[in-house]
């Protein structure tokens, strides 16, 4: 506890669902955290907001400088699911540039950093599968320079790869559980896919562990470490928990909305971040599910309070 509050920390992607629970926990600890947006935000817990686009090389480089930060923890990214070469220009963008851009200012003062992967990635845990998308690509590359930039040239720097994330407050509300949570929540029928992928579903505030202890460990630097909860749960028992949880009478109906190509089953080995950081998951998928459910039935009766 006595490290947190002498670090100056600096969170980018601060306003994303790992990075807002990120920004809330390190501000409990006592750090000093300065959070990055791509636009205007409001602080919450004390912490400096600033803006910046990570993309642009010189405006990276006078963020660091101006902050001067002791650990860096880079979650800012382009996140989609998406299989079309649209977003490809985005993803590179946002995710190598980005992530190279972060890496030399990191470099240049020295600045411990735990950078974000994906469980999407070529990985010893999928077998080297090649990625599936274009956002996997961009994270396999940026991941690649942030293990460069430790070989090369030093930089401490840690990869954290997260597996399905979810949890409350989470943006995306397209995205399988607060989709599901919220059109039952409403009383709609959600429109589902055959909801076959296996995936490995992990509560963000386990993710969240796993970032504080790799900022205050060295044991991780030089390491990329999956993760998740090393099991895998198909789509539809998520979908059919929450059903029970919100105490829905009705069945789930899959199949109305067409399956995403090129899916793989994807599940962490988690027994390097035991090892390194001395890290286990911690949430049950049905506690973890309720307490989703709970923020989001909360939030729905703050809104119809103040209709």
């Amino acid at each position: 506890m006595s490290y947190w509050p002498e670090t100056v920390v600096l969170v980018t992607g601060a306003a994303g669902f790992i990075g807002s629970h990120l920004v809330t926990r390190l501000r409990a600890l006592g750090a000093q955290v300065h959070a990055v947006s791509r636009r205007p935000q409001q602080a919450r817990h004390g912490e400096t907001w600033h803006v910046a686009s990570l993309s642009d090389a010189d405006a990276t480089t006078r963020l660091f400088r101006s902050v001067r930060p002791t650990l860096l923890f880079h979650l800012a990214g382009e996140v989609t699911g998406s299989r079309g070469d649209e977003v490809l220009r985005a993803t590179l963008d946002s995710n190598v540039i980005g992530g190279v851009n972060v890496l030399a200012a990191a470099h240049e003062r020295g600045i411990k950093t735990v950078f974000t992967g994906s469980i999407e990635e070529p990985r010893p845990g999928n077998g080297q599968a090649p990625p599936s998308s274009a956002y996997a690509m961009s994270k396999w590359a940026a991941t690649g320079y942030a293990q460069l930039y430790h070989r090369l040239w030093d930089l401490p720097v840690t990869v954290l790869r997260p597996s399905m994330v979810y949890g409350p407050a989470q943006p995306d509300t397209t995205k399988l559980v607060p989709y599901v949570t919220l059109c039952l929540l409403r009383g709609q029928h959600p429109r589902l896919t055959k909801a076959t992928k296996l995936a490995d579903w992990i509560y963000v505030d386990d993710v969240v562990d796993a970032f504080v202890l790799a900022g205050e460990t060295d044991k991780a630097i030089g390491h990329a470490l999956d993760i998740g909860t090393g099991v895998k749960t198909p789509a539809h028992e998520v979908v059919e928990r929450i059903y029970r949880i919100t105490g829905t009478s009705t069945r789930p109906e899959f199949g109305a909305a067409p399956d995403r190509p090129h899916d793989i089953t994807q599940v962490g080995d988690i027994a390097p971040a035991a090892d390194r950081l001395g890290w286990r998951p911690v949430t049950k998928l049905d506690d973890g599910l309720r307490r989703t459910v709970d923020w989001y039935a909360s939030q729905e009766c703050h809104k119809e309070s103040h209709a």
